[in-house]
């Protein structure tokens, strides 16, 4: 696929492949590593709007970025009160990111009940107060939606559009409807409906879980770069089969991973997130189901550690 940079407002990319944020998983020590396999661009857990304005230290905790992280800064967050989600935007904990992305996709039962994420795709005119009052606050503002509620309700490239409108520097289009949750086929075309129907970048985001499968949906839908989700969950170095970055060094690159874990959330959180992040990793591996029995019965991260050192990626 072509790789080039995206102008996002005022930023600029190093290249069109991102990685997506992911609830749960992207905190700092992992968005290093898909960064340093060729991310060109890496998000943060998404945040709620409300909690950061209410001071919640589990929120902010979210939000750390490790002092040798080099590239753009991008946070995402999530509510539905345009108020709260400009005073977000504006607080000192969001201060040092240089793009923020608002939420208007998670499918997740309790967000969507609450009115947020994808349920926004229901009311389009709260939609665009959201990204209007955003854009107040001067940062670089992006919007990550899916295709609809359900097959009967695609609304891709209306919703697109009105992101363009309300203000939004660039799109990312999950090609799946909300009730189909991570499941069944991405809609190639109902991205290209959004692609044809803005001039701000967007990017193609659902399925990518090999350079094929980022060729195809950058292809397909014609969209400007694509954004990588579970498929860096289980092989973060996936950027670097896409970008043709070589001379990685896999395992290397993962010890620094668990370190950095450890020295910023310390040594239970480490020692409970490396052992499953470890675990992804092996997918595909031989014997990846015995060596998973061995490192869920890692008490330290010294014991993760060495069984890292003992794994071939």
């Amino acid at each position: 696929m072509q790789l080039k940079q995206i102008k996002i407002g005022k930023l600029h990319t190093k290249n069109n492949i991102f990685l997506a944020p992911l609830a749960g998983y992207t905190n700092s020590p992992f968005r290093d590593l898909c960064y340093g396999f060729g991310a060109g661009l890496t998000f943060t857990e998404m945040v709620s709007a409300k909690g950061l304005c209410y001071g919640s230290e589990k929120t902010k905790e979210l939000l750390y970025v490790s002092e040798d992280y080099d590239g753009i800064k991008a946070c995402q967050i999530f509510g539905n009160d345009p108020y709260y989600m400009r005073k977000a935007c504006e607080s000192d904990a969001l201060a040092i990111f240089d793009l923020i992305d608002i939420n208007m996709g998670c499918p997740v039962p309790k967000i969507y009940k609450n009115g947020e994420g994808s349920a926004l795709l229901n009311d389009f005119d709260l939609a665009a107060n959201i990204i209007k009052e955003c854009k107040k606050s001067g940062k670089n503002i992006s919007v990550k939606f899916r295709i609809g509620l359900d097959g009967s309700h695609l609304v891709s490239g209306d919703f697109a559009k009105l992101c363009e409108d309300a203000g939004a520097d660039m799109i990312s289009v999950h090609g799946r409807t909300r009730d189909k949750i991570y499941a069944g086929e991405v809609n190639f075309g109902a991205i290209a409906e959004a692609k044809k129907a803005v001039n701000i970048p967007v990017i193609a985001n659902g399925g990518i879980f090999s350079k094929t499968d980022a060729e195809e949906l950058f292809n397909e839908t014609g969209a400007d770069g694509v954004m990588v989700a579970r498929g860096a969950m289980y092989k973060p170095w996936l950027f670097a089969e896409i970008t043709g970055l070589e001379g990685i060094d896999k395992k290397r690159a993962v010890r620094e991973q668990l370190k950095k874990t450890r020295d910023i959330y310390g040594e239970k959180f480490a020692c409970v997130y490396m052992r499953k992040m470890v675990g992804f990793y092996l997918k595909g591996t031989p014997n990846a189901a015995e060596l998973r029995a061995k490192l869920f019965k890692a008490n330290t991260t010294e014991e993760v550690e060495e069984i890292l050192n003992g794994l071939s990626f």
